[in-house]
């Protein structure tokens, strides 16, 4: 079957970038063609793009799915077509599931419910120890075998440093990321928000930004000794980010990823104990909130992901110190990351690789509009403007800070392997 995406913006950071249109045949890229160079035969499916954007589908590294166990909060299902809804043609579904996604079996059922939900890819991230528990390591060949990605405690870091070396030199030898969740607990100390003003304010344990940055340090460290590539999850702190920045000059195999509430909200948004914008890492200051901004600029920061956390009301209305962290982002990560181009923070290009080209690259994967090149493509109306109602998106939960936002742009279709997942 031929479907054509015709009159299309393509920005396909290098490759293409300009008016074409984008033939598909049996699920893959076959051609893009100049518009209106190319005669369309009569029986194509015909998408018409005509005023949007069309990009390789966006991949988020950096998800929570709660299933198995927490079904309650979302599934594989209703995150993988929140994903979808949100412009995601793949996402890598973190494995601090329950029970732990710590054996070939549970990774086996993780990519068993997303073929059969049909949305978006979903990656499975498999647990680096035994039950997220910092001890033991677990078999990450047989993972692999099982379809995991990567390796992460996230959720909780790996507090050993001596395990966190063996692991990295294990993942090096089967060729897989590292996910690294950078916090140094017994500097956390029972902190719930970030250490500062608001909180001395609003009476609240604080989190100092050490507590991430001296374990980013140490994990660069680890990732210099054993040559292992090693990914630093939601990094929140212009520490953190001078760390890495300082890495990466001195070749060390180092890529990181921020989200965007880190370069859209600051510490303030807890005001009134608003657990909804509880998470961890905490919201930081407007200083840490513009290094985000710099370094994803300047390409410090590879990656936009999401860290989408579902949470029901059960684990959300609560008083605020006891309260989970997490908010959902799948949905909203497209237009808040659009604002940063409004506002001449990133350009298109750059968008592009860091929410779709980068993700891809750091996963093993060419999601170029190739010929051969399976068909996963996203269609953004930057224009579109939105109200943020939490009940009406498609994640099972609405643990969003964002309520009541107009945002400006949107996916309006997703396509997986030639075919529509999502139609805004």
């Amino acid at each position: 079957m031929l479907t054509v995406i015709k009159d299309g913006r393509v920005v396909d950071p290098g490759n293409a970038v300009g008016s074409f249109d984008v033939w598909i045949k049996d699920g893959c890229i076959d051609e893009l063609v100049p518009c209106g160079e190319k005669s369309i035969p009569e029986d194509a499916e015909v998408i018409d793009a005509k005023g949007l954007l069309v990009v390789p589908g966006l991949i988020d590294v950096h998800v929570h799915l709660r299933e198995p166990g927490e079904e309650y909060k979302e599934t594989i299902e209703t995150g993988a077509r929140s994903a979808a809804a949100g412009g995601f043609t793949a996402v890598c579904a973190m494995p601090n599931t329950k029970p732990v996604n710590d054996t070939p079996e549970i990774t086996s059922f993780i990519v068993k419910q997303a073929k059969a939900a049909g949305y978006a890819r979903v990656y499975p991230v498999a647990a680096i120890t035994g039950g997220l528990s910092g001890g033991s390591l677990c078999e990450f060949g047989e993972l692999k075998q099982a379809g995991a990605v990567a390796v992460s405690d996230d959720g909780r870091p790996v507090e050993d440093g001596q395990i966190m070396r063996r692991a990295m030199e294990y993942a090096k030898g089967f060729g897989m990321l590292v996910i690294s969740h950078c916090e140094e607990l017994s500097l956390v100390a029972g902190g719930c928000m970030n250490e500062g003003l608001t909180a001395t304010r609003m009476g609240l344990a604080g989190i100092p930004n050490i507590s991430e940055s001296m374990m980013v340090i140490r994990d660069i460290s680890l990732a210099e000794l054993t040559g292992a590539h090693l990914h630093v999850a939601h990094v929140s702190t212009h520490e953190s980010i001078e760390a890495i920045r300082e890495a990466k000059k001195r070749g060390i195999s180092v890529t990181a990823e921020t989200a965007p509430h880190y370069f859209t909200l600051t510490d303030e948004a807890v005001t009134g104990y608003d657990t909804n914008a509880k998470m961890n890492p905490p919201l930081r200051t407007e200083q840490d909130r513009q290094a985000v901004r710099e370094a994803l600029a300047d390409g410090t920061l590879d990656v936009i992901a999401t860290d989408h956390a579902p949470h029901s009301i059960l684990e959300k209305d609560l008083e605020f110190n006891r309260a989970m962290n997490g908010i959902i982002g799948l949905e909203t990560s497209l237009p808040l990351s659009l604002q940063l181009v409004r506002e001449g923070v990133l350009t298109l290009e750059d968008l592009v690789t860091r929410m779709s080209k980068r993700p891809a690259q750091i996963l093993g994967l060419d999601n170029s509009l190739i010929k051969g090149r399976p068909a996963d493509l996203t269609l953004i109306d930057e224009e579109a403007e939105w109200t943020v109602v939490a009940s009406q998106l498609q994640s099972k939960s609405a643990n969003t800070p964002f309520e009541g936002w107009t945002m400006k742009g949107r996916a309006v279709r997703t396509i997986v392997d030639g075919k529509s997942v999502f139609i805004g």
